[in-house]
């Protein structure tokens, strides 16, 4: 096994943390400049990483050689889940990388309710919980906002304000349903175009 740089493990620990993350996502966050060069970037460190194709990007995850080089026991697939997951990221992204941001959290609610939130983070020393509207029915994401205005209720009693709920969307044309649909709640919904 070569003797990586401090940038490539970076790379590598960046992937053990988001799971799947775009070039684009990638030259981004290492500030790595013509594409031409997180192209080489990349390639140096292939034997370490997978990748599949997403319309016109190409996306990264960790081969088995780059879990074992950063001590990942968690095994990636391609799925569904790709185009997700990179949604959920670019947001990470977009909101300036917060610190305690954190993936696929379960809020218990009470003994009959539980929440799987898709990220949980603070800004500005306020709570959000941010969703991803990628593939699930208005109807599912109706009932999730259900289950959100009781964990708000519980949330404002424990925390004496309403954390903000967080929605990433594909149209404009979902924006606002989800929009509608999450009246009442402290509420912010972008498009992907919106925070690209």
């Amino acid at each position: 096994m070569k003797q990586l740089s401090q940038r490539e493990e970076q790379i590598l620990l960046l992937l053990k943390r988001l799971d799947f993350l775009t070039r684009d996502q990638l030259n981004t966050y290492f500030n790595l400049g013509k594409v031409c060069n997180t192209n080489r970037v990349l390639r140096n460190i292939s034997e370490y990483l997978m990748s599949i194709r997403l319309g016109y990007q190409s996306i990264y995850y960790l081969s088995k050689i780059g879990r074992d080089y950063v001590d990942c026991d968690k095994i990636r697939k391609k799925g569904n889940h790709v185009q997700h997951t990179i949604m959920r990221n670019q947001f990470w992204l977009f909101y300036k990388c917060p610190r305690d941001w954190q993936n696929e959290m379960k809020a218990v609610i009470d003994s009959k309710t539980t929440i799987v939130v898709d990220a949980m983070f603070t800004q500005n020393g306020f709570q959000h919980f941010l969703e991803v509207d990628n593939l699930q029915t208005m109807k599912e994401n109706r009932e999730k906002i259900k289950r959100y205005r009781v964990l708000m209720d519980t949330l404002v009693k424990q925390y004496g304000y309403y954390p903000t709920l967080v929605w990433i969307t594909k149209t404009e044309h979902r924006k606002k349903q989800l929009e509608k649909a999450s009246e009442g709640l402290k509420v912010k919904v972008y498009t992907f175009d919106d925070i690209k």
